[in-house]
């Protein structure tokens, strides 16, 4: 019987392991018999399944081109649901006398598709929304319609911000200032008198506590924003001179976001509900703890206190938050407050995908060697043609040290003038054959010394992605933040290349190189060879967090396409919501160029061409027509 090859063996299982989908995939994301990825968005219903390439099929018959952003609603929908839902069971397994209002932060992503479908789907819940500028509170009062929600103002306030918010609490709205600075109190007093309203207040406390993670600069008693225990006294102090101490109502902190430890969740919630309790026994009424953000996303899926992972489940946060409450708050017989979370990025980083084609690969591959040197070859690249020669398992570690050295010395003749290009080539050649010949003992080893660990890297292929890093993953270029990125097809089939990825603008910077793993992180993602004729989708996941807000213009790369999904009960999907990208034109008049005076610009150049006898007017037509067309097109890659 003929013993079948690893490729002929390959299936959807080891695809997988490989890429842990069903660790960073919650539950949304799973592979099909036919090794596509699938998208199971209704979390009480895993019977329906939609394929990715379904929908991008339906998005490309509808005249969208890749890069797309795909939003899919239900998954939003659910991660509400389930946040509201494990508040309230923990509410009632402790018996908490308090309820639950989950708001989200609009700085997280501050698209209008994205906040009309949060107000939508959080309505039932009274989920709320927090505001952190006027132009994010405006964007609030258009949307927020439910008056049992809250509204939390954070951010620097001007007189204008104010006035707005006293006449949204005018209006019914539950709309509190939380007090960022000292400064603003004496502020929110004179307007709430001007305007004869009673405001409702809450004050951001410094805590000691500190959080692990990029964040951890959010807590801490030099953070940027909140009131010291002296400034809160001197608060209160002010407010009863006021006669308004009974506006003081909630009392809020943020620890940072992605908080990957729930120990650190847990000490801030119980430091904080000591001064909660002081301000109860100063006399100011209270009733609403915000706890800010920080609810982590497993975007590795290892489930661990790793940056960017968690080593808790959502119940278990709810649990620890409503126990370190009552723990607290319960000596005292201080009543339990309404727990408020700002949980953002918990809310909408599931339902955002990213996915591009690769444009073109970019091969490593040794060049040949001849198997004897030319007797007048220079003694450094007989050396290291020694060294490719006697290269075994057991003396790798120095066979390697030995090529550095000589290649070392070969490029210090070549720069003295001592070697010829032809030689240098040469001995580029052989160091590059040590280097994969390297490589492939490797994978036999059960431990790979730390100087070796680089080989993968410095002979992985590049594939360039249509994309742009810096509008579309902005995260992953600033702050080495990963996201799980998978070939979204083919994955019944094993991928033999190691690649990194890189955008299509003209940055050194515009790469991918750190990529998911469960024991830390990879710096190759294993990819499929590309097919004559046929495309290679990737697909970025977890992207609905921050990452449009913070795109940027790099090479004027504008936003992409954005199609929001919605599935049926029925599996079917429907398309509710289409927006085209950027073209040309937009990204242009987005740095202060017209359009129209572009085109009349170039026609002039055009004009003078024709003068000059260096094209004809039908020439001129067609040149002109391309430049037209040009600006109405799309900043990415068109085939």
């Amino acid at each position: 019987m003929i013993k079948k090859s690893s490729l002929e063996r390959w299936g959807v299982e080891d695809s997988a392991d490989l890429y842990h989908i069903r660790d960073w995939g919650a539950g949304y994301f799973d592979f099909d018999e036919n090794g596509t990825i699938v998208v199971t968005p209704i979390r009480n219903n895993k019977k329906i399944r939609v394929s990715l390439m379904d929908i991008l099929s339906g998005i490309l018959d509808r005249g969208y081109e890749l890069p797309v952003l795909i939003r899919i609603e239900n998954i939003l929908e659910s991660q509400i649901t389930l946040i509201h839902e494990s508040f309230r069971a923990a509410i009632k397994r402790f018996d908490y006398k308090g309820l639950f209002r989950g708001v989200y932060p609009i700085k997280v992503n501050q698209q209008e598709q994205v906040i009309a479908a949060i107000t939508q789907f959080g309505s039932k819940y009274h989920h709320g929304l927090e505001a952190g500028s006027k132009a994010e509170l405006i964007a609030a009062l258009s949307f927020l319609r439910d008056k049992e929600a809250c509204l939390i103002c954070n951010g620097y306030k001007d007189q204008e911000f104010v006035d707005l918010g006293l006449y949204a609490r005018k209006m019914g709205y539950k709309c509190f200032f939380v007090l960022e600075m000292p400064s603003e109190l004496d502020l929110i007093l004179e307007r709430a008198k001007k305007l004869g309203i009673r405001p409702l207040i809450g004050v951001r406390i410094k805590l000691a506590t500190q959080a692990g993670g990029h964040w951890t600069e959010s807590g801490g008693d030099r953070s940027i924003f909140g009131l010291n225990i002296t400034q809160i006294i001197e608060a209160i102090e002010r407010l009863k001179s006021h006669d308004m101490l009974d506006c003081l109502q909630l009392l809020h902190y943020h620890l940072g976001s992605q908080i990957p430890n729930i120990r650190d969740i847990r000490s801030a919630v119980l430091e904080a509900c000591r001064i909660y309790a002081g301000l109860v026994k100063e006399g100011a009424p209270m009733g609403y703890f915000d706890i800010g953000g920080g609810l982590a996303v497993d975007y590795d899926g290892s489930h661990t206190n790793f940056t960017n992972s968690r080593n808790y489940t959502l119940d278990e946060y709810c649990a620890d938050v409503i126990e370190a409450i009552m723990e607290t708050l319960d000596e005292d017989g201080i009543p339990h407050p309404v727990i408020v979370t700002e949980s953002g990025r918990a809310t909408v980083a599931y339902y955002s995908v990213l996915l591009f084609n690769i444009l073109d690969v970019s091969h490593f591959e040794a060049a040949p060697v001849p198997e004897k040197l030319p007797e007048e070859a220079p003694e450094p690249i007989e050396n290291m043609m020694e060294a490719l020669r006697t290269l075994t398992l057991k003396n790798i570690q120095e066979g390697f040290n030995d090529a550095l050295y000589y290649r070392d010395q070969v490029r210090e003749l070549f720069r003295l003038g001592e070697l010829t290009l032809r030689e240098r080539s040469l001995a580029e050649n052989i160091f590059w054959r040590i280097v994969t010949k390297i490589a492939g003992y490797i994978k036999r080893l059960k431990y790979v010394p730390k100087e070796l660990q680089a080989i993968d890297v410095a002979l992985a292929d590049t594939y360039y992605g249509n994309f742009s890093v810096f509008q579309s993953l902005p995260d992953s270029w600033a702050i080495d933040h990963l996201f799980p990125i998978v070939p979204i097809h083919r994955l019944n089939e094993m991928p033999t290349r190691q690649a990194i990825l890189a955008d299509i603008t003209c940055d050194c910077d515009g790469k991918i190189d750190r990529f998911i793993d469960m024991h830390g992180v990879r710096h190759v993602l294993p990819l499929h060879e590309l097919k004559a004729n046929e495309e290679y989708i990737l697909g970025a996941f977890l992207v609905g967090a921050y990452q449009e807000t913070l795109g940027d213009l790099h090479n004027l790369l504008g936003d992409t396409n954005v199609v929001s999904v919605r599935v049926a009960d029925d599996g079917e999907f429907y398309f509710m919501r289409e927006q085209e990208g950027d073209s040309v034109g937009d990204v242009l008049s987005y740095v202060e160029y017209n359009p129209s005076n572009l085109l009349e610009r170039f026609r002039e150049s055009a004009e003078e061409a024709v003068r000059e006898k260096r094209i004809s007017p039908s020439e001129r037509r067609k040149i002109m027509k391309v430049f037209d067309k040009g600006l109405g097109g799309y900043t990415y890659f068109q085939r």
